[in-house]
């Protein structure tokens, strides 16, 4: 006959729960995999209260980084970037404006981005205008740059 217990889980295990969770799973589960793989450890008093301490610990750090992220994404609003291709009078360009464009313009006002944070207007840039380019922060803050796409001379 299975039986169940509860253990405080110490990082996160799919689909079970997230660090400093308190879960109840059976016992094998818990003596065979989660506790030798120092997944989780069997709730006690002291553990639960460690697990909580941990948590508001985590849930600070957390609190911080995401108002430094939202200062980064502020300081981005007024910042305008410009990117010169060749283009056709009609204002077609020869080739694209790509991700890597935009995170070199942006390394040029000394702005660090990773491209895979980018969010392009449009899946490919083929045209002379202004674009907004949205760039993805941690913990789902977002900031803004205006794109300048010119000819160049």
């Amino acid at each position: 006959m299975a039986s169940n217990v509860q253990v405080v889980l110490k990082s996160e295990v799919e689909h079970l729960g997230s660090f400093g969770q308190i879960v109840k799973v059976r016992r094998g589960y818990a003596r065979n995999f989660l506790i030798p793989r120092g997944l989780a450890v069997m709730a006690t008093r002291a553990t639960m209260k460690q697990a909580e301490h941990e948590r508001a610990l985590a849930e600070k750090k957390a609190q911080k980084l995401r108002e430094e992220q939202e200062k980064m994404a502020e300081s981005l609003k007024g910042v305008v970037i410009m990117v010169a291709k060749e283009a056709s009078p009609e204002g077609k360009l020869f080739g694209s404006v790509t991700a890597q464009d935009v995170t070199e313009a942006l390394e040029r006002k000394d702005i660090r981005v990773d491209k895979r944070k980018l969010v392009m207007p449009e899946e490919i840039i083929k045209d002379v205008g202004t674009y907004m380019v949205e760039i993805k922060f941690a913990y789902g803050v977002r900031g803004q740059v205006k794109l300048e796409v010119k000819t160049a001379s």
